[in-house]
């Protein structure tokens, strides 16, 4: 249990009545990894962000963030520790605007949450903030658009925007690409590439190609228990993953 992983879990399990969806899942996220997860479909990998976000409670195991046990922690507890998640649908503030929605966000990461009758513009601390995070993630320009009318690989990087006004340590990112033409997808996946090393990545995400674009790391989960881990070249090499999951497709 060492301070040099930024997210681990130690024997995980989650149990639905009979059903073992989470099983004996000991994960180790070095901090700054870019450390995706994988698997089929049913593999449990969303069970498993749910654990470690405090969503679902565990069967058995523990969950450690920065090496200090968080187990049985509730979220907004995990928030203030530095974990922060997107999800695979989005949830915005539709009719606002991207700098309001992420201001918002930063009102609360700053301790401003319960002066929500005050005007959003009257918190300057919180729009400096969350200005800067905008400028992050190349989202400057369209910081005055509501973010309804943006493009949907825009709003996914608006989703991303509200987690990193929380301040995290450690970024869950559940499939960010999820119905994003492949057009935006990749300008999606070069910008989340490009966030400083101080936030560790652990990512979800079907689209091969931006894992194995992104991840130098890559755990392979198969019905809730984890099959291998290993670097993307490995990976794409390994017989049992090519048999459980990817198939031939990762030839060459």
């Amino acid at each position: 249990m060492s301070a040099s992983y930024a997210l681990q879990t130690r024997n995980l399990v989650k149990r639905f009545g009979g059903f073992c969806a989470t099983n004996q899942v000991t994960l180790n996220v070095a901090s700054g990894a870019r450390h995706a997860l994988i698997g089929p479909n049913g593999a449990g990998k969303t069970t498993l962000i749910n654990l470690l976000t405090g969503f679902l409670e565990p069967s058995a195991g523990a969950v450690l963030l920065k090496g200090e046990e968080v187990t049985h922690l509730p979220q907004h507890l995990r928030v203030k520790r530095g974990l922060a998640r997107t999800f695979q649908i989005n949830r915005l503030f539709a009719d606002m605007s991207v700098l309001e929605s992420v201001t918002l966000a930063s009102c609360e990461q700053l301790g401003l949450g319960a002066r929500w009758w005050k005007p959003v513009g009257s918190h300057g601390e919180a729009i400096d903030a969350a200005a800067a995070v905008l400028q992050q993630l190349r989202l400057l320009d369209v910081a005055h658009h509501r973010t309804k009318s943006l493009a949907y690989g825009k709003q996914r990087l608006i989703e991303i925007a509200l987690a990193l006004a929380a301040k995290p340590s450690v970024l869950l990112l559940d499939e960010p690409a999820a119905g994003v033409p492949t057009s935006e997808s990749r300008e999606l996946f070069e910008t989340i590439a490009q966030l400083p090393r101080e936030v560790t990545i652990l990512l979800i995400e079907h689209d091969m190609d931006l894992v194995f674009r992104f991840a130098e790391r890559i755990t392979v989960l198969v019905n809730g228990a984890i099959v291998t881990e290993n670097t993307p070249e490995l990976i794409a090499q390994d017989p049992r993953v090519k048999e459980v999951y990817l198939g031939e497709a990762l030839d060459g």
